[in-house]
Parts: structure tokens; C-alpha cells; sequence
């Protein structure tokens, strides 16, 4: 029973006609090598922080946007898939390979990807998706026009509605803990976000930062004596969250996540977007590039305008609450 949710959105602008300096000529489905046309398939970089569910749901979401449009994995896209494991000087290594690679166009996934993609190519169209604050982190010059060869999505979640759920789901709550990594700009914008909108509810926020998914242990186990834990939309957090789940179940510390792979590991609920979808609009936007021509620099960074309430009634047995009937009636997707 998915339904709409207005979501702070800008306005999805339409696409200048100029190509971009660099950029493949415009090309479509069946412009492969050895058919009609007689052109090259598009290659497209694909660029990775690390490995989690919502990360790799945008990387298919975007993909499915061209199978959808009737182009043939293989034959008239040829995706090279690159894994940075959460290191920031792969990641660099990456960017560095497609552009000595030429490809035609490169798709990073969340912010640090993105940033090491920028730095290091500045002649062929970059598509970011997973990032939450692009101008923040460097990437464009506005969200409205970016200015350069970088534009794309933003997961950019409702943190006030996010943290407005746990005062409904735990309603004596006092103090929220939060862990993030103190280096992904992302994650330092949404705990901002977070501050806020816990001082209008009257909630204390308790920090804890890592540098490393191995470190997410020890901050979780720094948390105890909260009443909940909130986990941002943070990479390395996220690619450890089976340490916070550990500590809330056996301390009985309800945990509530930004975005939905983390419901299906174990938080109990989330009001956020869906990832693939973000992907989804991400490839529609690669396609108007090399097909149409459009100019990243004119294209506006695009947000979602639905969210979807995400619960996990047994991981929620698991940390001793029971989700209110007023948020199971109006869950999108309930994880059995």
C-alpha cells in the first residue's frame, strides 16, 4: 500500500540542448558495435563506495532505467562496475581509470565517490546518486545549476519527520544517540538536521563518530544509557550496523535507520525514499545526457517526491517495544 509523500524536492528541470565538451555523441538503443548504426556500445563507469543495500539498489535502479529505455547490457551498454571497499584512495584510483579510459559516462555512488570522481575528471559527464548535500561537499556550484560536468540525485530524507518517529514509537524518550562518521560531509549535514529538529522535541542528542566501520562496536557501546539510536544515511556506519543492532537488542535500545536496508538488517522503522527508484531517475537523467545531449551543467540535482514508511515489528520485539497501531496502519512495507 505504497503511497505519496511530499518530500523537500527542487523541481526537476528540464535539459539544455548543449552537450557537454567531451561528452559521446548522442547515441540510443541498437547503436552497438557491428549493428546498423555502426558506433561503438556506451560505456559507462560505475563508481562505488562500498557495499550495502541501498547503495547497490540505486546501482540496479539506474541500470533497469536503460534496460527499460531498450538498451541490451552488453551489447549497447557496457557498465564497468568498480568496488572502492570503503577507502577514499580506491576510490580516487577509479576515477582515475575511467578517465584514462575515455568511458562516456560515470555514475558514483554516494559522496565520497563523487568527490574523487570530480577531482579527477573534468571532461566527461558525471552522474553522482546516494549524496546528500552536493554542494556542501563540493560537487556543484547549486543545486539549481551545478555549473560544471557533475550533476545527479540527492538521498536527501526527511531527518525531522525521522526523528519526530521515535517520539512515537518510544514516547518517554530523553535522549537520542547518534553514530556517523565524522569524515562523510553527508552524514555531518543530516546530524545537524537531526540537532534541530531534537530541540524542538524537547530530546538531547549524544554523539558518537567512527573513522571505519570497525570502529562502530565501541561507539555503539559508548551509547549506553540512551533511550534510542538513530543511524544517518553514513556509508561506514551503515556497512557496520550489525554491531548496533547487537548492542540495542541486548541492551533493549530501540534503533531506527534513515533509509530502508537498514529496517531489513535489523532497525525497527524508517520514514525515507526508496534507492532504487533514486537510481531509477538517476539513469533516465544518463539517458537525456548521451541520448538528447544535455549539459550536466544546466541539469538541476533531482530528489524524490515520495517516501515510504519502513517497519520491522520483530526487530522492534527484539529491542522490547511495540510499534504503535497508527504506524503499522500506515507502513508502506512491513519486514516479516
Amino acid at each position: 500500500m505504497k503511497r505519496s509523500r511530499a518530500l523537500l524536492s527542487l523541481a526537476i528541470v528540464a535539459t539544455a540542448a548543449t552537450a557537454l565538451a567531451g561528452c559521446a555523441p548522442a547515441a540510443g538503443p541498437g547503436a552497438s558495435e557491428g549493428g546498423e548504426s555502426g558506433t561503438q556500445p556506451i560505456r559507462i563507469g560505475i563508481s562505488q563506495i562500498v557495499q550495502h543495500e541501498a547503495l547497490d539498489a540505486a546501482r540496479e535502479g539506474f541500470k533497469k532505467a536503460f534496460t527499460d529505455a531498450g538498451y541490451v547490457d552488453g551489447t549497447d551498454v557496457i557498465y564497468d562496475e568498480q568496488n572502492a571497499q570503503g577507502e577514499q584512495a580506491t576510490a580516487t584510483t577509479i576515477a582515475g581509470k575511467f578517465a584514462t579510459d575515455k568511458v562516456d559516462l560515470v555514475l558514483a555512488i554516494a559522496t565520497p565517490t563523487a568527490q574523487a570522481a570530480a577531482q579527477a575528471i573534468t571532461d566527461i559527464p558525471i552522474l553522482f546518486t546516494a549524496v546528500t548535500e552536493p554542494a556542501e561537499a563540493g560537487l556543484v556550484a547549486s543545486w539549481e545549476a551545478p555549473g560544471g560536468n557533475v550533476t545527479g540525485t540527492s538521498d536527501l530524507n526527511p531527518v525531522a519527520e525521522q526523528i519526530a518517529l521515535i517520539t512515537e514509537v518510544v514516547p518517554g524518550a530523553k535522549t537520542v544517540g547518534i553514530i556517523y562518521s565524522s569524515g562523510e560531509v553527508n552524514s555531518s549535514v543530516q546530524v545537524d538536521m537531526a540537532k534541530d529538529a531534537a530541540k524542538e522535541l524537547g530530546l538531547e542528542i549524544k554523539e558518537a563518530t567512527v573513522t571505519n566501520s570497525s570502529e562502530v562496536a565501541q561507539a555503539a557501546d559508548s551509547l549506553k544509557g540512551v533511550d534510542a539510536i538513530y543511524i544517518p544515511t553514513d556509508n561506514r556506519v551503515t556497512e557496520g550496523l550489525e554491531a548496533v543492532i547487537q548492542f540495542s537488542e541486548a541492551n533493549g535500545v530501540p534503533l531506527f535507520g534513515a533509509e530502508g536496508g537498514q529496517v531489513t538488517r535489523g532497525a525497527i522503522a524508517t520514514y525515507g525514499i526508496n534507492y532504487s527508484d533514486l537510481g531509477y531517475q538517476t539513469g533516465l537523467m544518463a539517458i537525456r545526457i548521451l541520448e538528447e545531449g544535455a549539459d550536466p551543467a544546466s541539469m538541476a540535482v533531482e530528489t524524490l517526491d515520495t517516501l515510504e514508511v519502513i517497519i520491522n515489528p520483530a526487530a522492534a520485539e527484539r529491542m522490547g517495544v511495540t510499534l504503535p497501531a497508527s504506524l503499522v496502519d500506515r507502513a508502506d512495507q512491513v519486514i516479516e
